[in-house]
C-alpha cells in the first residue's frame, strides 16, 4: 500500500488492474495472425469483452462474426478467449476452417474438468451465468451431464439423478463471495460433492476483487473501466456496492456523470481484466480536470503470469507480449 496523508481530492489507483494473461494472449493471437497471414482474419464472437479492443482489431483487419456460418469456407478463424463447445469445433471442421484457438488456458482447464467428471458419470453443477459465452462452451462439453446453477436459489432447489455422484465447476469470472455461498449450499445438500483440485475462478478475477475490498473503506466512489458485457468487470462493481460504496462501470471517461461526484473527496479507479490501460490513464486525466489532482496507488499483489501462444502461431514467439505496465 502506497498512500500519503495529503489533503484534498484524490484518486486511489488500484493494482493489479486491467489486462490479465489470458486477455493479453487472445489479443496477441489476433494481432500476430493478422501480421503473419494478412486480413481478413475472422474472429468468432468478441475476442475479449471490451468494445475498444474489438474496434481497434477491426480497424487492423479482423472481421468479427457471431457464428461460423458467416465465415467463408476454408478461411482462417480465431476462437475467442471465452472458449467454444465441441459442436462449434465440429462446425469448423465441416467448413474446412483454419482454426487458431485463443481460448484462455484457465477456461480450457474447466473444459477438461467437465470432460473428466462426465466420464465418471457424475452430474456436473456448473456455477455461472447462463447467457455468458464461457458457460456455453463449458456446458457443451457434457450437456447430458450438466446443470447450470446461477443463484443460491438454484443451488437450494436443483435436483440430480444420483445425489451420491455430483460435482461442481464454476465460470472463471464470478464473484468470490457469491460463488462461495452457492458452493456452501451445494455442500450442505450433497455432502459428497466433488469439485476441481484448484478453484476455477481465475487469479486475475480474484486479485481485482481483493483490491476493491481493500480500497472500499478508503473512498467514497469506485470507477471500474470495462464494457457492459464484461462479467469480471461487473463483479467488481457488485463487490464494491456490498461495502456500501457507490460504484460504476464505464467504457471510458466519456461516460462520467457530474452527479457521481457530489460530496466525494476520494475516488478509486480500477479496470476489468479486458480493459486497456490507456483507458485508465484517460480516466485519470479526466478526474484531474475535475480537481482530483492527488494520485496515489494501492498495490495489493504482484502479477507475473504469461501464457504460451497457440502452436499455430508460436513460430519462435513463445510468450504473449501486450501487457501494458501499470504506473
Amino acid at each position: 500500500m502506497h498512500l500519503n496523508a495529503n489533503s484534498g481530492k484524490k484518486v486511489i489507483l488500484l493494482r493489479p488492474r486491467g489486462f490479465c494473461a489470458g486477455v493479453v494472449r487472445a489479443i496477441d493471437v489476433v494481432k500476430i495472425a493478422l501480421a503473419h497471414y494478412g486480413s481478413p482474419i475472422y474472429v468468432r464472437k468478441e475476442i475479449v469483452h471490451n468494445r475498444h479492443v474489438v474496434n481497434e482489431l477491426r480497424e487492423q483487419g479482423a472481421v468479427f462474426v457471431d457464428e461460423l456460418c458467416q465465415v467463408p469456407e476454408g478461411s482462417r478463424v480465431v476462437f475467442s478467449a471465452h472458449g467454444v463447445s465441441p459442436a462449434v469445433r465440429e462446425q469448423a471442421r465441416e467448413r474446412s476452417l483454419q482454426v487458431v484457438d485463443a481460448t484462455c488456458p484457465l477456461v480450457t482447464k474447466v473444459h477438461i474438468e467437465a470432460v473428466k467428471f462426465a466420464r465418471q458419470n457424475s452430474t456436473i453443477l456448473l456455477i455461472g451465468h447462463r447467457d455468458h459465452e464461457e458457460i456455453d462452451g463449458t456446458f457443451g462439453e457434457a450437456p447430458k451431464n450438466t446443470i447450470i446453477v446461477e443463484t443460491e436459489s438454484d443451488a437450494a432447489t436443483v435436483q440430480v439423478p444420483d445425489p451420491e455422484k455430483v460435482t461442481f465447476l464454476t465460470q472463471t469470472t464470478l464473484s468470490l463471495d457469491e460463488t462461495r455461498g452457492i458452493i456452501e449450499i451445494l455442500r450442505r445438500r450433497f455432502p459428497g460433492i466433488a469439485g476441481p483440485k484448484s478453484q476455477d475462478i481465475c487469479y486475475a478475477t480474484e486479485n481485482r476483487q481483493l483490491a476493491v475490498k481493500a480500497v472500499a473503506p478508503l473512498c467514497q466512489l469506485l470507477l471500474v473501466v470495462g464494457s457492459q458485457n464484461s462479467s469480471n468487470s461487473k463483479r467488481l462493481v457488485e463487490v464494491c456496492k456490498k461495502s456500501d460504496v457507490p460504484a460504476y462501470l464505464l467504457d471510458d471517461c466519456s461516460f462520467l456523470r457530474d452527479e457521481w461526484f457530489i460530496g466525494v473527496e476520494t475516488v478509486s479507479v480500477t479496470a476489468g481484466a479486458s480493459a486497456p490501460e490507456h483507458l485508465v490513464q484517460e480516466l485519470i486525466e479526466a478526474l484531474q480536470r475535475r480537481g482530483y489532482a492527488d494520485l496515489e496507488e494501492l498495490d495489493i499483489v504482484d502479477e507475473d503470469v504469461r501464457f504460451q501462444l497457440p502452436q499455430e502461431l508460436q513460430g519462435g514467439i513463445v510468450w504473449a507480449s501486450s501487457i501494458q505496465p501499470a504506473i
